[in-house]
């Protein structure tokens, strides 16, 4: 928890939270996963893991999981928990450089994205190459997953998919949204 707040302090834009999220949240971000039919999945912004750990508890064990941690805190810390597991790659990077990865592990589409990067906060150009990019990784079926702490970007978020549930959380600091999207 200290460990988050300092990231946050240091760089609000980016980390957009205070504390870790709950575990009610990761069970809702991930309640919609097909484990046992899908192939990879990728995760933006797991910050402390609270989400990656239910991802890999659940995920098959050839399912690819694709990590993408921008702080570099945080990356150590995935690192360190989760470099040792089997078919799950950790790179320390913003998930506006996606495309390039999966071009290198030969990946041309992805089953889930579940995200937990802060939209509301971030600069509006990488949002916007961040959600091209989803549109254009994420399988016609797939889907992207992100949460939220307001529904403030909503309008945003219609101009990249056709169709978006939304389910509240209201067991986390604080309450936030679940935005289950498609294509």
């Amino acid at each position: 928890m200290v460990k988050f707040l300092i990231e946050f302090a240091k760089s609000p834009r980016f980390v957009g939270a205070v504390c870790p999220s709950s575990k009610y949240l990761a069970e809702k971000m991930v309640e919609n996963i097909d484990f046992e039919r899908c192939e990879c999945i990728v995760e933006y912004g797991p910050g402390t893991g609270v989400f990656t750990e239910k991802l890999i508890e659940r995920k098959k064990e050839d399912t690819l999981l694709i990590i993408f941690e921008n702080n570099k805190e945080f990356y150590e810390g995935m690192l360190s928990q989760y470099k040792y597991k089997q078919n799950v790659k950790i790179i320390n990077d913003g998930a506006e450089h996606a495309k390039k990865y999966m071009e290198q592990y030969n990946i041309s589409k992805v089953d889930y994205i579940v995200s937990g990067i802060p939209f509301a906060s971030l600069p509006s150009n990488i949002s916007e190459t961040i959600l091209n990019d989803v549109k254009e990784i994420l399988k016609n079926d797939g889907q992207f997953i992100a949460f939220q702490y307001s529904l403030v970007k909503m309008n945003f978020f219609k101009t990249y998919f056709n169709e978006i549930q939304i389910k509240k959380v209201w067991l986390n600091v604080p309450p936030a949204y679940v935005l289950s999207c498609r294509v």
